[in-house]
């Protein structure tokens, strides 16, 4: 049985039931000539959601990314160190102690995943030279851009730990998506941009652009885009990966004065609730009257894990 036959079969209500209809709308979405923006917030690129997502993108499934910085940076750490990290099977069960013996052995966890702080500092290594190099044009970067340099230096090549094919950031570069990574300096490798501006190594904080630049690409590609189709959000987690982008459409709207279609589809896989505070963003009607959705817009909200939803999500978009 296919996992769409396996999805319509048994998903018939409550979480399940808005998967499946989350998913049958995004591929009617796509079938239709609408394109789509995924939002990645969270630790998906070291839950190795690149297998499925980089699929989507190499189908033309996905069309921009909104992520973390974390997320761009720590999909290029699984392709470089895959084989150095350390599963933990039984992390609830870890002691303080554990935690100790763990960081005094260079690794940083991620809930049952240990990176490896060899492949950090390699990428900070290769990073820098490009970094030093702006500054001193006194030219910035996106963060994106500078990743998709380290991707084609052809040395790397030889030292992929998985197939390049489970790398989403590789597929974004070969499809030439824009990738808008806000609040990067949360991030790894923003805590050492920010180190070497402040030690002198890199002239100028103007070597990486800013959010408020990153805004500017989005809405952008947004505008001219969805002249010619609509555009869909789906959104992994919440955070600014999801609040930030979707801020696009309101800002043409409300700030620019410019005629703008809103978004057009909208879905959130997310384990937040709101009435406890720790929900970010608005939910799917709340964003009405935010001018990001229309009432008319396809809408779903899935309280459930991410990285059990989204790759059944899409392998149904892929018809798989």
């Amino acid at each position: 049985m296919s996992v769409s036959a396996f999805m319509e079969k048994h998903y018939r209500h409550f979480n399940a039931r808005e998967t499946l209809a989350a998913a049958k709308s995004y591929r009617k979405f796509i079938d239709e000539g609408g394109k789509m923006l995924v939002s990645l917030a969270g630790a998906m690129s070291t839950a190795e959601l690149g297998i499925s997502l980089a699929e989507m993108i190499r189908q033309d499934k996905v069309h921009a990314i909104s992520c973390t910085a974390a997320n761009l940076e720590e999909d290029l750490f699984n392709l470089f160190a895959h084989n150095e990290y350390k599963v933990i099977e039984d992390w609830r069960a870890l002691s303080a102690q554990d935690e100790v013996d763990l960081q005094a052995n260079g690794f940083n966890r991620v809930t049952d995943t240990c990176i490896p702080e060899t492949v950090m500092r390699h990428m900070e290594s290769r990073l820098t030279t490009y970094w030093v190099e702006q500054g001193e044009k006194g030219e910035g970067m996106f963060p994106y851009e500078y990743f998709y340099r380290v991707l084609d230096e052809a040395d790397l090549k030889q030292h992929y730990q998985v197939p390049i094919e489970n790398s989403w950031v590789y597929a974004a570069k070969e499809k030439g998506l824009p990738i808008v990574s806000p609040g990067a300096e949360d991030s790894t490798l923003g805590n050492m941009f920010t180190a070497r501006v402040m030690d002198g190594t890199v002239k100028s904080h103007a070597a990486l652009k800013s959010g408020t630049a990153q805004l500017e690409l989005l809405t952008n590609w947004y505008r001219k885009e969805s002249q010619a189709a609509p555009i869909g959000f789906f959104q992994i987690g919440g955070g600014i990966a999801g609040d930030f982008a979707i801020c696009a459409v309101p800002m043409l709207i409300q700030d620019l004065r410019e005629d703008a279609n809103l978004w057009s589809y909208f879905a959130q896989i997310s384990d937040a609730v709101t009435s406890y505070g720790g929900y970010s963003g608005a939910v799917p009607n709340e964003k009405i009257t935010w001018t990001k959705l229309s009432k008319e817009s396809p809408k779903f909200m899935i309280q459930s894990d991410a990285t059990i939803v989204a790759p059944l999500i899409f392998a149904y978009v892929l018809g798989q």
